[in-house]
């Protein structure tokens, strides 16, 4: 089964994650890059990223090979901004037009999911959600991170 996790990361959190699952599953890596970064410094990038989250923005993204229909099993990931999901992952996800995959939604996160887990179902309705699952990133759950992704990803491919 040809598997991508295709991701955005600001601080590295998320990146984490997506190497895990790539890491267990033998899948392509995909990383969102925008062409203009958000500060990733200070208060401003939380000012930054949480109103362009809240304003629905679709920053410009940097161009990239992969195309996400090529594969049948694709796991999606973002870090949590105001509690909604990053602008990078907003706009590949109205840009890209995949259907009739299986996806695997992850959030990463300080206080929870928010919405973000239910905008990318939304954003992705016509394919077949098998699992989400979110990654608090506090010193106790981090220090855990592998070992609960490579379990969640195992309940996920064991299906197939």
């Amino acid at each position: 089964m040809k598997t991508l996790v295709v991701y955005y990361s600001l601080e590295g959190h998320t990146r984490a994650i997506a190497g895990f699952i790539a890491k267990e599953t033998g899948a392509d890596l995909l990383e969102l890059k925008p062409v203009k970064q958000i500060p990733t410094r200070g208060i401003w990038k939380f000012f930054h990223g949480g109103a362009q989250a809240i304003l629905k923005k679709t920053p410009e993204l940097l161009p990239f090979d992969i195309d996400a229909r090529d594969y049948d099993l694709i796991f999606v990931g973002t870090p949590v901004w105001a509690g909604l999901i990053a602008s990078p992952m907003r706009t590949f996800l109205t840009r890209q037009k995949v259907r009739g995959k299986r996806i695997a939604l992850f959030c990463t996160c300080m206080a929870g999911p928010g919405k973000s887990l239910q905008i990318m179902k939304e954003l992705l309705e016509g394919n077949y959600v098998l699992g989400e699952m979110e990654f608090r990133s506090t010193p106790d759950e981090m220090e855990n991170w592998e070992r609960k992704a490579m379990e969640w990803v195992r309940s996920i491919c064991g299906g197939l």
